[in-house]
């Protein structure tokens, strides 16, 4: 049945390209990164998880159980087999790499482990990954708890022309808004580069509980309950003024959900007209921030029992600009990209499968990128 699904979606494809904007690299064993990782690091990386055992994870492994090689390596750490089983398979033209547990460095309680952590991971990122085939592109990693070491990471790694965002976790002890963290975001600009969260880090490590009300029992509720995070970033960020203050960032939240955006904007804009003399730096309805520097990724895409629902919040978000195909591949709940969506008019779907990040990334149909200004 599946081939025959691919069949019939791969004579649609001819004219749509995909571009997978959450694909997970992995190591298959956290020696693969001793090589990268300065020997006063070692004992201590290889001495237990980054940011202590994870609260919450679902029965089984996080994997696809077929993302495993022939070999038995781990799920999505072997670039060839990934390339065949995931980008061949399913006819993705790029698949933007966005890594694993070491983009939680950030958390941990001490700054030099989270920096070496995340200059071990960058160099492994560019030799083992980027250098295996030109479809991959990649997000680097930075500890955002030590902003001057991130701007330094960035300066030392994003001029490398397959390196396509910053990716930092979405647990954090206060909002991406906030000017701690805005040094970060100048670089970002500077080096044409867009900011990227992804989930699976909140109540770990130095961050505060995964949710305003405490911590969930098990995995099915934390899983549940994500976008809030989410929420309160992306609050944080208009509110603050950060795309007043660097007009050309783009934020990227991977892995979040769709649907709960349009809530987040009316209210924000109902309390701005009431509110606006208290962040006089914003001089639209933070709507217009939200749809012009926000991105999202659709998996997990909501699945209402009305697909026609779906559609109706795709247009309140006007997702032609603002949504973006992921699969993320190989974890669990995986989004094939030829079953995903709903039906949809073409041409929206054309821009999310494709063409809105290519415009975020510079992608451009050859394999190379636009020159970065």
């Amino acid at each position: 049945m599946e081939q025959g699904l691919q069949q019939e979606a791969g004579k649609e494809r001819q004219a749509l390209r995909i571009i997978d904007t959450d694909v997970h690299n992995t190591l298959n064993s956290k020696a693969d990164l001793l090589e990268f990782l300065p020997k006063v690091w070692h004992a201590q990386w290889l001495g237990g998880e980054l940011i202590g055992n994870p609260f919450y994870s679902p029965l089984g492994d996080v994997n696809r159980k077929d993302s495993r090689t022939d070999e038995g390596a781990y799920g999505g750490s072997d670039p060839h087999y990934m390339i065949k089983h995931h980008v061949e398979r399913y006819g993705i033209d790029y698949a933007i790499l966005t890594g694993h547990a070491a983009g939680s460095c950030s958390l941990h309680p001490d700054p030099d482990f989270g920096n070496a952590v995340a200059s071990a991971y960058n160099d492994h990122l560019i030799e083992v990954w980027l250098k295996a085939d030109p479809r991959y592109k990649g997000s680097m990693v930075i500890n955002f708890s030590d902003p001057d070491a991130a701007v330094r990471e960035i300066e030392r790694v994003g001029t490398h022309p397959d390196i396509v965002q910053i990716m930092m976790c979405s647990g954090a002890r206060f909002p991406f808004g906030q000017r701690y963290y805005h040094k970060i975001y100048e670089a970002a600009e500077h080096y044409g580069l867009p900011v990227a969260i992804h989930p699976g880090s909140e109540g770990k490590g130095v961050a505060y509980p995964p949710t305003p009300a405490g911590y969930p029992t098990r995995y099915f509720e934390w899983h549940n309950i994500l976008p809030i995070n989410y929420m309160g970033h992306i609050n944080s960020l208009v509110c603050e003024g950060v795309f007043v203050k660097f007009p050309k960032l783009k934020f990227v939240a991977i892995e979040g959900g769709i649907a709960w955006l349009p809530h987040l904007m009316w209210r924000m804009d109902k309390n701005y007209k009431a509110l606006r003399d208290s962040v006089p730096w914003l001089k639209r309805l933070p709507s217009e921030y939200i749809k012009e520097h926000i991105r999202l990724t659709t998996q997990p895409i909501e699945e209402p029992g009305n697909p026609e629902d779906l559609l109706h919040i795709l247009r309140m978000i006007e997702a032609e600009k603002t949504v973006m195909f992921s699969s993320d591949y190989p974890h669990w709940d995986f989004d094939n990209p030829q079953m995903a969506l709903p039906p949809m008019p073409r041409d929206l779907k054309r821009r999310i499968l494709s063409e809105t990040a290519m415009e975020l990334y510079g992608l451009l149909p050859d394999g190379k990128r636009e020159q970065r200004t």
